[in-house]
């Protein structure tokens, strides 16, 4: 059985990163969900999914990575081609990617201790981010 849920989270600008685990959760519960997956699929090009322990520390640690990877002012094409200002966020977004499996078993995320599940918004603007969710069971 294929069911969808959606998680819409506002975000601002240049790496801000929400946990949405509980929001996984809330939708097992709901669904009832045993033995099943989650397949999250982020609505957008400048944003990403991943997993990561949500602690202060290492969030600005990857605020940090992402600047130095992918910095925001250099000379892209994108920005060119588009007078725009945010290739670095499509490229974060692609090197991350928007869209990630969670796996469910005995009605619990299988994840680490601490691991928390993370959307990031890498777009230079303050968005409200729509993530699709469908619950395979």
């Amino acid at each position: 059985m294929l069911k969808t849920h959606y998680i819409e989270k506002t975000l601002k600008p240049e790496s801000d990163m929400v946990d949405i685990t509980s929001d996984l959760e809330d939708i097992v519960r709901k669904e009832s969900l045993t033995n099943g997956l989650l397949f999250l699929s982020s609505i957008g090009s400048t944003s990403a999914i991943t997993t990561a322990e949500f602690e202060s520390g290492l969030i600005k640690d990857l605020k940090n990575t992402f600047t130095k990877l992918f910095p925001f002012k250099k000379d892209y094409s994108h920005n060119a081609t588009w007078a725009d200002d945010n290739a670095h966020s499509h490229l974060r977004s692609s090197f991350l990617k928007t869209n990630f499996f969670v796996s469910i078993t005995e009605g619990k995320l299988d994840l680490g201790t601490w691991q928390q599940v993370i959307l990031v918004n890498f777009d230079t603007k303050t968005r409200n981010r729509k993530i699709a969710v469908k619950v395979l069971s």
